[in-house]
């Protein structure tokens, strides 16, 4: 099996071109699965695996941050959409949750907050941190691009939908994200919110980065499972209604031990197993 994975104009495409197979059992053909937020490592190894298992089939990955998944879905430009919501006319798999962390630099003392205190963050209407019992420090938000599944569930957690500032900076990227929370310098201090895997590595890691506690319960990953942290969105996969073998053998093993061993070690939190 020969790999090679393509950027250009921000597209990341990963092809996979297989040999010629003998016709035998098991799902054949092309299945193309179109994201754009953080979940791209977890799609690439899943569909390793499921390929290596299904050698008739190939799986082609589509991502682009600016990409519209759900919209190539619905056209038949993709046959699986990664997001965080569910969309009428389309079919949803949960395969996992992602929690959502609140990050602030590691010289900010603010001990934790609650989800209203974070709606008023974003909103606007705290403007620094000695409000909460931090530092005296002016706020600086720093928010995520209109088109991300996890800036919608962030929103509508919080009850903020369309309330962010405009003077919030918007940064794609993950990890310029944390290079920024952590480099931000007195008189402003940054906060955003990231995948908690992302932002469990930076901490792990010894980024200079904190996660703060939301309503008494630290961000983790049986928190989030459990639905004690509750800042969480599901990881989902759409795709349409209409029956297609090589999708439906997809999704079946995204719901396999095997595949959910694959989505905790890549950070996301796992839903029930099936066999």
């Amino acid at each position: 099996m020969i790999e090679r994975v393509l950027m250009a104009l921000g597209l990341v495409v990963t092809c996979v071109v297989v040999p010629l197979q003998v016709a035998g059992e098991g799902p054949s053909g092309s299945l193309v699965i179109a994201g754009n937020g953080p979940e791209m490592p977890m799609i690439e190894q899943l569909a390793r695996t499921f390929e290596k298992a299904n050698p008739r089939a190939y799986l082609d990955i589509l991502w682009d941050d600016n990409s519209k998944p759900i919209e190539m879905v619905r056209s038949g430009q993709a046959h699986i959409a990664v997001t965080g919501k569910e969309e009428p006319g389309l079919n949803a798999t949960q395969i996992g949750w992602d929690g959502i962390a609140v990050m602030v630099s590691l010289s900010n003392h603010t001990k934790e907050v609650t989800a209203q205190q974070v709606a008023d963050i974003f909103s606007g209407k705290v403007r620094s941190w000695s409000d909460l019992g931090g530092p005296e420090t002016r706020i600086l938000l720093i928010d995520r691009p209109r088109n991300r599944n996890i800036r919608d569930a962030f929103e509508q957690f919080l009850g903020i939908a369309g309330k962010i500032p405009d003077s919030a900076k918007v940064i794609g990227p993950d990890d310029k994200v944390i290079k920024t929370v952590a480099g931000t310098l007195p008189p402003l201090s940054a906060v955003t919110y990231l995948s908690l895997g992302q932002a469990l590595a930076a901490v792990t890691t010894g980024v200079a980065v904190r996660l703060l506690p939301l309503d008494k319960v630290e961000p983790e990953e049986p928190t989030v499972k459990d639905g004690r942290y509750k800042l969480r969105r599901p990881v989902l996969l759409l795709t349409r209604k209409e029956s297609n073998p090589t999708t439906d053998a997809f999704l079946a093993f995204v719901l396999s031990k095997e595949a959910q061993t694959i989505i905790h070690n890549e950070a996301y939190t796992p839903v029930d197993q099936k066999n």
